[in-house]
Protein backbone atom coordinates (compact mmCIF):
# COMPACT_ATOMS: atom_id res chain seq x y z
CA UNK A 1 0.00 0.00 0.00
CA UNK A 2 2.69 2.14 0.49
CA UNK A 3 4.32 2.02 -3.05
CA UNK A 4 1.09 1.96 -4.07
CA UNK A 5 0.29 5.44 -2.45
CA UNK A 6 3.96 6.70 -3.52
CA UNK A 7 3.82 5.68 -7.13
CA UNK A 8 0.39 7.67 -7.21
CA UNK A 9 2.48 10.92 -5.70
CA UNK A 10 4.76 10.50 -8.28
CA UNK A 11 1.57 10.59 -10.94
CA UNK A 12 0.00 13.03 -9.56
CA UNK A 13 2.61 15.31 -8.84
CA UNK A 14 4.05 15.00 -12.18
CA UNK A 15 0.46 16.83 -13.29
CA UNK A 16 0.54 19.69 -10.38
CA UNK A 17 3.80 20.58 -12.30
CA UNK A 18 1.45 20.71 -15.55
CA UNK A 19 -0.79 23.00 -13.77
CA UNK A 20 1.92 25.47 -12.42
CA UNK A 21 3.60 25.64 -15.80
CA UNK A 22 0.70 26.15 -17.40
CA UNK A 23 -1.01 28.56 -15.12
CA UNK A 24 2.15 30.87 -15.77
CA UNK A 25 1.74 30.29 -19.32
CA UNK A 26 -2.01 31.56 -19.07
CA UNK A 27 -1.04 34.10 -17.05
CA UNK A 28 1.59 35.43 -19.41
CA UNK A 29 -0.56 35.10 -22.15
CA UNK A 30 0.65 32.11 -23.93
CA UNK A 31 -2.18 29.64 -23.81
CA UNK A 32 -5.90 29.97 -25.40
CA UNK A 33 -8.45 27.68 -26.26
CA UNK A 34 -10.22 29.10 -29.80
CA UNK A 35 -13.51 28.98 -30.75
CA UNK A 36 -14.88 30.20 -34.01
CA UNK A 37 -11.46 31.84 -35.25
CA UNK A 38 -10.96 33.84 -31.82
CA UNK A 39 -9.25 33.32 -28.71
CA UNK A 40 -11.71 32.73 -25.84
CA UNK A 41 -10.13 32.19 -21.90
CA UNK A 42 -12.07 29.31 -20.03
CA UNK A 43 -11.83 28.71 -17.15
CA UNK A 44 -9.78 25.54 -17.26
CA UNK A 45 -8.96 25.22 -20.47
CA UNK A 46 -5.17 25.98 -20.32
CA UNK A 47 -5.32 22.45 -18.79
CA UNK A 48 -6.03 20.61 -22.27
CA UNK A 49 -3.82 19.50 -24.47
CA UNK A 50 -0.98 17.20 -24.75
CA UNK A 51 2.50 18.28 -22.52
CA UNK A 52 5.49 19.71 -24.79
CA UNK A 53 9.12 21.11 -23.98
CA UNK A 54 8.53 24.61 -23.48
CA UNK A 55 12.03 25.06 -25.40
CA UNK A 56 11.43 23.65 -28.35
CA UNK A 57 7.39 22.96 -27.71
CA UNK A 58 8.11 19.33 -29.53
CA UNK A 59 4.90 17.38 -27.93
CA UNK A 60 6.20 14.64 -25.81
CA UNK A 61 5.71 10.83 -26.32
CA UNK A 62 4.77 8.84 -22.81
CA UNK A 63 8.30 7.86 -22.78
CA UNK A 64 9.11 11.58 -21.82
CA UNK A 65 6.57 11.49 -19.04
CA UNK A 66 7.43 9.34 -16.63
CA UNK A 67 7.86 10.88 -13.37
CA UNK A 68 11.59 11.12 -12.12
CA UNK A 69 12.73 8.19 -14.21
CA UNK A 70 12.39 10.52 -17.24
CA UNK A 71 14.28 12.66 -15.73
CA UNK A 72 17.32 10.63 -14.61
CA UNK A 73 16.83 8.61 -18.10
CA UNK A 74 17.45 11.83 -19.93
CA UNK A 75 19.71 13.09 -17.87
CA UNK A 76 17.67 16.27 -16.83
CA UNK A 77 17.78 17.25 -20.92
CA UNK A 78 15.37 17.44 -23.60
CA UNK A 79 15.30 14.51 -25.65
CA UNK A 80 14.59 16.82 -29.11
CA UNK A 81 16.20 20.03 -28.36
CA UNK A 82 18.88 18.97 -25.11
CA UNK A 83 17.55 22.00 -23.43
CA UNK A 84 17.96 21.55 -19.31
CA UNK A 85 14.92 20.45 -17.31
CA UNK A 86 14.15 22.15 -14.39
CA UNK A 87 14.95 20.61 -11.26
CA UNK A 88 11.27 21.44 -10.10
CA UNK A 89 9.80 18.54 -11.81
CA UNK A 90 11.48 16.38 -9.98
CA UNK A 91 11.35 17.23 -6.91
CA UNK A 92 7.65 18.58 -7.09
CA UNK A 93 6.88 14.78 -8.33
CA UNK A 94 9.01 12.96 -4.98
CA UNK A 95 7.70 15.87 -2.63
CA UNK A 96 4.10 14.59 -3.48
CA UNK A 97 4.96 11.20 -3.19
CA UNK A 98 6.51 11.32 0.34
CA UNK A 99 3.94 13.69 1.48
CA UNK A 100 1.42 11.28 0.09
CA UNK A 101 2.76 8.25 2.07
CA UNK A 102 3.13 10.50 5.39
CA UNK A 103 -0.21 11.75 5.13
CA UNK A 104 -1.23 8.18 4.64
CA UNK A 105 0.52 7.00 7.61
CA UNK A 106 -0.47 10.42 9.42
CA UNK A 107 -4.59 8.96 8.95
CA UNK A 108 -3.71 5.19 10.16
CA UNK A 109 -3.05 3.92 6.47
CA UNK A 110 -7.04 4.29 5.89
CA UNK A 111 -8.29 4.98 2.32
CA UNK A 112 -11.19 6.36 3.61
CA UNK A 113 -12.76 10.37 3.00
CA UNK A 114 -9.77 12.13 5.28
CA UNK A 115 -7.19 10.76 3.27
CA UNK A 116 -8.77 11.95 0.13
CA UNK A 117 -9.63 15.38 1.20
CA UNK A 118 -6.02 15.71 2.76
CA UNK A 119 -4.55 14.80 -0.74
CA UNK A 120 -6.57 16.76 -2.41
CA UNK A 121 -5.78 19.95 -0.12
CA UNK A 122 -1.95 18.84 0.10
CA UNK A 123 -2.08 19.45 -4.05
CA UNK A 124 -3.47 22.82 -3.98
CA UNK A 125 -0.74 23.72 -1.42
CA UNK A 126 1.94 21.90 -2.90
CA UNK A 127 0.93 24.43 -6.29
CA UNK A 128 0.72 27.41 -4.26
CA UNK A 129 4.24 26.58 -2.71
CA UNK A 130 6.25 26.30 -6.01
CA UNK A 131 3.95 29.04 -7.90
CA UNK A 132 4.34 31.82 -4.60
CA UNK A 133 8.03 30.64 -4.69
CA UNK A 134 8.23 31.44 -8.34
CA UNK A 135 6.24 34.00 -8.79
CA UNK A 136 5.44 35.94 -5.28
CA UNK A 137 1.77 35.51 -5.58
CA UNK A 138 -0.57 33.42 -4.18
CA UNK A 139 -2.91 32.50 -7.01
CA UNK A 140 -6.73 32.68 -6.15
CA UNK A 141 -7.88 30.25 -8.87
CA UNK A 142 -5.49 27.83 -6.30
CA UNK A 143 -6.60 29.63 -2.93
CA UNK A 144 -10.31 29.93 -3.36
CA UNK A 145 -11.14 26.38 -3.79
CA UNK A 146 -9.09 24.86 -1.60
CA UNK A 147 -11.01 26.75 1.13
CA UNK A 148 -14.33 25.59 -0.51
CA UNK A 149 -13.28 22.27 -0.37
CA UNK A 150 -12.04 23.02 3.44
CA UNK A 151 -15.29 24.71 4.46
CA UNK A 152 -17.56 21.60 2.91
CA UNK A 153 -15.59 19.24 4.20
CA UNK A 154 -15.65 20.69 8.10
CA UNK A 155 -19.37 20.50 7.89
CA UNK A 156 -19.50 17.06 8.72
CA UNK A 157 -18.45 18.26 12.32
CA UNK A 158 -21.92 20.07 12.31
CA UNK A 159 -23.69 16.83 10.99
CA UNK A 160 -22.27 14.50 13.71
CA UNK A 161 -22.85 17.33 16.53
CA UNK A 162 -19.07 18.22 16.80
CA UNK A 163 -19.28 21.85 17.33
CA UNK A 164 -16.23 22.02 19.17
CA UNK A 165 -14.49 20.89 16.55
CA UNK A 166 -16.21 23.36 13.95
CA UNK A 167 -15.94 26.26 15.85
CA UNK A 168 -12.01 25.89 16.73
CA UNK A 169 -11.63 25.48 12.98
CA UNK A 170 -14.00 28.15 12.09
CA UNK A 171 -12.65 30.27 14.77
CA UNK A 172 -9.07 29.13 14.30
CA UNK A 173 -9.73 30.99 10.53
CA UNK A 174 -10.66 34.23 11.13
CA UNK A 175 -8.03 34.30 13.80
CA UNK A 176 -5.05 33.86 11.43
CA UNK A 177 -6.35 35.97 8.53
CA UNK A 178 -7.03 38.24 11.14
CA UNK A 179 -3.89 38.77 12.57
CA UNK A 180 -2.51 39.09 9.12
CA UNK A 181 -4.57 41.73 8.00
CA UNK A 182 -3.66 43.36 10.55
CA UNK A 183 0.22 43.01 9.73
CA UNK A 184 -0.83 44.20 6.25
CA UNK A 185 -3.03 47.37 7.19
CA UNK A 186 -0.28 48.22 9.73
CA UNK A 187 2.83 47.74 7.18
CA UNK A 188 0.82 48.95 4.33
CA UNK A 189 1.46 45.59 2.20
CA UNK A 190 5.23 45.93 3.07
CA UNK A 191 5.34 42.93 5.21
CA UNK A 192 2.66 40.59 3.82
CA UNK A 193 0.33 40.40 1.27
CA UNK A 194 -3.81 39.55 0.73
CA UNK A 195 -2.42 36.48 -0.59
CA UNK A 196 -0.89 35.02 2.62
CA UNK A 197 -4.29 36.46 4.47
CA UNK A 198 -6.25 33.78 2.48
CA UNK A 199 -3.88 31.12 3.18
CA UNK A 200 -3.97 31.65 6.75
CA UNK A 201 -7.86 31.67 6.71
CA UNK A 202 -7.10 28.03 4.93
CA UNK A 203 -4.71 26.71 7.23
CA UNK A 204 -6.95 28.40 10.47
CA UNK A 205 -9.46 25.47 8.17
CA UNK A 206 -7.18 23.04 8.22
CA UNK A 207 -5.76 22.69 11.84
CA UNK A 208 -8.06 24.71 14.43
CA UNK A 209 -7.22 25.20 17.58
CA UNK A 210 -3.60 24.86 19.18
CA UNK A 211 -2.04 23.53 15.87
CA UNK A 212 -3.18 26.79 14.19
CA UNK A 213 -0.64 28.42 16.80
CA UNK A 214 2.21 25.80 16.45
CA UNK A 215 2.08 26.47 11.88
CA UNK A 216 1.72 30.25 12.27
CA UNK A 217 5.34 29.87 14.86
CA UNK A 218 6.87 27.85 12.92
CA UNK A 219 6.46 29.79 9.84
CA UNK A 220 7.96 32.80 11.13
CA UNK A 221 10.54 30.99 12.79
CA UNK A 222 11.38 29.05 9.36
CA UNK A 223 11.24 32.88 7.41
CA UNK A 224 13.52 33.92 9.79
CA UNK A 225 16.02 31.55 9.68
CA UNK A 226 15.89 31.19 6.22
CA UNK A 227 15.99 35.31 5.75
CA UNK A 228 18.86 35.61 7.72
CA UNK A 229 20.73 32.92 5.96
CA UNK A 230 20.36 34.42 2.69
CA UNK A 231 21.50 38.14 4.24
CA UNK A 232 24.42 36.03 5.41
CA UNK A 233 25.29 34.50 1.74
CA UNK A 234 24.56 38.01 0.39
CA UNK A 235 21.91 36.27 -1.71
CA UNK A 236 19.00 39.61 -0.48
CA UNK A 237 19.21 42.24 1.26
CA UNK A 238 16.87 43.77 4.00
CA UNK A 239 14.86 45.31 1.33
CA UNK A 240 14.45 41.94 -0.62
CA UNK A 241 11.20 40.72 -1.01
CA UNK A 242 10.88 37.31 -0.24
CA UNK A 243 7.40 34.53 -0.26
CA UNK A 244 5.74 33.88 2.84
CA UNK A 245 3.63 31.67 1.17
CA UNK A 246 6.14 28.60 1.33
CA UNK A 247 6.85 28.73 5.12
CA UNK A 248 2.82 28.78 5.50
CA UNK A 249 2.70 26.09 3.50
CA UNK A 250 5.79 24.17 5.69
CA UNK A 251 4.02 25.21 8.88
CA UNK A 252 1.28 23.71 7.98
CA UNK A 253 2.49 20.36 6.96
CA UNK A 254 4.89 20.44 10.18
CA UNK A 255 1.67 21.45 12.46
CA UNK A 256 0.11 18.61 10.76
CA UNK A 257 2.17 15.67 11.61
CA UNK A 258 4.31 16.70 14.42
CA UNK A 259 2.13 19.54 16.30
CA UNK A 260 1.16 16.88 19.21
CA UNK A 261 4.26 16.49 19.82
CA UNK A 262 5.52 19.83 19.54
CA UNK A 263 2.87 21.18 21.62
CA UNK A 264 3.25 18.28 24.64
CA UNK A 265 7.24 19.04 24.29
CA UNK A 266 6.50 22.57 25.12
CA UNK A 267 4.41 21.59 28.14
CA UNK A 268 6.52 19.55 29.47
CA UNK A 269 9.43 22.38 29.80
CA UNK A 270 6.84 24.08 32.47
CA UNK A 271 5.89 20.66 34.25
Amino acid sequence: MNLFVFLFGLIIGSFLNCVIYRMEMRNKGGITSFSQGRPQRKAFGFLRGKSYCPYCKHTLSWQDLIPVFSFLFLRGKCRYCQKRISWQYPLVELATAILFVLIFWHLDFGFDLAFGFWILISSFLIVIFVYDLKHFIIPDKVVFPAIIIALIFNFQFLIFNQFSIFNSLILSAIGASAFFLFIVLVSQGKWMGIGDIKLAFLMGLLLGFPYILVALFLSFLIGAIIGIGLILAKRKTMKSEVPFGPFLVIGTFTALFLGEAIINWYWNLFI
